[in-house]
């Protein structure tokens, strides 16, 4: 098969992201997880105790053999069918089968990886996270051997009857806040504000014969007495 061109611009920047989430350590107990259920080195020439790499580990699987043996192990009496063949379109069969064999076991779509991905090296961390989701669903399903990572939550159904449904509906929760601790009743903020006048409101007569100064002053200056010029005539002299 002819190899991928280097990629550039925006590809080549896709590529160094996915390259940049790779996990030597994650990548490391997933081996040894395939190593411990078949029983066998997945590369003889290296030694269990140094981690693969990412083209290494490449090389490891890319046939899919090793992936189909797995599967086989973990999923009995379940078989998945595998060829030994070198050309390209057999060893990405044997990739597409134990994919589609991880998808009917119960593995998310989603927690798996494209073909591609690992026969042309394009995101072996998604391989690693896909074995790593295999690991999972096989302690759930009840597998007695070796296993990987956490084990996978189960749903837990909660069925509540009609009375305890309308019991709930009149409690307040406590995402909605609480009124049992302090709260802000009784305090006040300073005096009360007087909108009218005191001195002109009407319960004071003596207050009425005064102009409030929201009526403005007639105890500052003014223009009483002044002129400024003559009259104007509007009609002729002789009028």
């Amino acid at each position: 098969m002819a190899s991928r061109p280097r990629g550039y611009g925006l590809t080549a920047e896709i590529k160094g992201k996915i390259a940049a989430k790779y996990e030597v350590e994650k990548e490391q107990e997933a081996r040894l997880w395939i190593e411990a259920v078949l029983g066998e080195p997945i590369d003889p020439k290296v030694s269990r105790n140094e981690p693969l790499g990412p083209d290494r580990f490449h090389q490891a699987l890319k046939d899919g053999i090793i992936l189909c043996k797995l599967a086989n192990e973990v999923m009995r009496p379940s078989k998945v069918a595998h060829n030994t063949s070198k050309l390209a379109f057999k060893q990405m069969e044997n990739i597409n089968n134990f994919l589609v064999a991880c998808e009917k076991y119960g593995v998310a779509k989603t927690d798996l990886f494209q073909t591609v991905d690992l026969f042309e090296n394009q995101n072996m961390w998604q391989v690693v996270l896909a074995i790593f989701a295999l690991g999972r669903k096989a302690q759930a399903n009840g597998f007695s051997g070796p296993t990987l990572g956490p084990r996978e939550s189960q749903r837990n159904t909660r069925d509540f009857s009609e009375e305890q449904l309308k019991a709930g509906s009149g409690v307040i929760g406590l995402q909605m806040g609480t009124n049992k601790l302090a709260s802000q009743k009784g305090m006040t903020f300073g005096a009360q504000r007087h909108i009218a006048d005191i001195q002109v409101d009407e319960a004071s007569r003596e207050g009425q014969a005064v102009i409030g100064l929201q009526y403005g002053s007639v105890q500052g200056a003014n223009q009483s007495g002044i002129n400024f010029g003559k009259s104007r005539g509007i009609m002729g002299p002789d009028k």
